[in-house]
């Protein structure tokens, strides 16, 4: 929540809060139970609009009190009667800073910067073995990223200290990351899957062919009689998970004509069909 969050945010937060460490939900958690007391306490304090207005501007401080005279009374303090006994030595400043991203400082409250967001796109081989990238931010700042092995779509990178400057600290950068469409390798769930053109001859009889990986070109051992659709695995070398193991590379066969048309193969053609026609079966 914003430093300058209206009353009617506070109520809801608060709400949220209170109704996760109410007591009745956590019967026996005597830990709930000291945050939602003070919750309450907070409550009374930041939802007065004048209380709430006093304390930013470090006018009193987390009980209440006006910190220019020192006040000893106050509804949080030792000296405030009935409830002051009951939130006695709570430390505002602790749920206020976990509310609002602050901290307390000297009886004031001390916001936290704002954090920045930023989406950089990388490449697929980028995602699978890790680099080093610079992002630019709209204030004009710079910043170099380490992207990890294993990088995934949508996943968040969190850079401590690098958001917008405040009284408590500076925020932090958030870096989503976006990995751009590959022109031959496509992701299906955790697999990462090509298409390998072969020719007819490489079908029927077997042979070598060069394929691209995202570690570079290798040698794949196409079988005898393979057909459209089959599906060759290359040992790590798909995509890689969060601590960097690799997964599998799934080539799928596709058996491809020659660009331009062969009489000899028409030929042949025709007369395979004349003496040995064959159905194919459905895959």
């Amino acid at each position: 929540m914003a430093r300058g969050a209206s009353a009617d945010d506070i109520r809801k937060a608060f709400r949220k809060l209170a109704k996760q460490h109410h007591p009745d939900a956590n019967q026996g958690n005597a830990a709930s139970e000291e945050k939602f007391k003070r919750l309450s306490a907070a409550f009374d304090l930041l939802g007065d609009p004048e209380k709430r207005r006093k304390f930013d501007a470090g006018e009193i401080d987390a009980d209440g009190r006006e910190t220019a005279r020192g006040f000893a009374g106050g509804p949080f303090g030792q000296g405030g009667g009935p409830r002051g006994a009951e939130f006695e030595n709570i430390d505002l400043g602790d749920i206020l800073g976990e509310m609002f991203g602050g901290t307390r400082r000297g009886g004031g409250f001390a916001s936290r910067g704002a954090d920045v967001r930023a989406r950089l796109e990388i490449d697929l081989e980028d995602a699978i073995h890790g680099a080093k990238k610079r992002i630019a931010f709209s204030d004009g700042r710079t910043l170099d990223v380490t992207i990890p092995a294993g990088a995934s779509e949508g996943q968040a990178l969190r850079l401590k200290g690098q958001g917008s400057p405040g009284r408590a600290g500076p925020g932090d950068a958030v870096i989503e990351i976006a990995v751009r469409p590959h022109p031959r390798f496509r992701r299906e769930g955790d697999a990462l899957v090509m298409d390998v053109p072969i020719s007819i001859p490489d079908a029927v009889l077997g042979g070598k062919v060069q394929v691209p990986t995202p570690d570079g070109p290798v040698a794949l051992n196409v079988p005898k009689g393979s057909n459209s659709g089959s599906t060759l695995r290359l040992r790590k070398r798909g995509l890689a998970d969060g601590q960097g193991r690799r997964g599998d590379l799934l080539a799928r066969l596709v058996v491809s004509l020659p660009d331009t048309p062969d009489p000899e193969l028409e030929r042949f053609s025709e007369e395979w069909r004349r003496d040995r026609p064959y159905t194919p079966r459905a895959r």
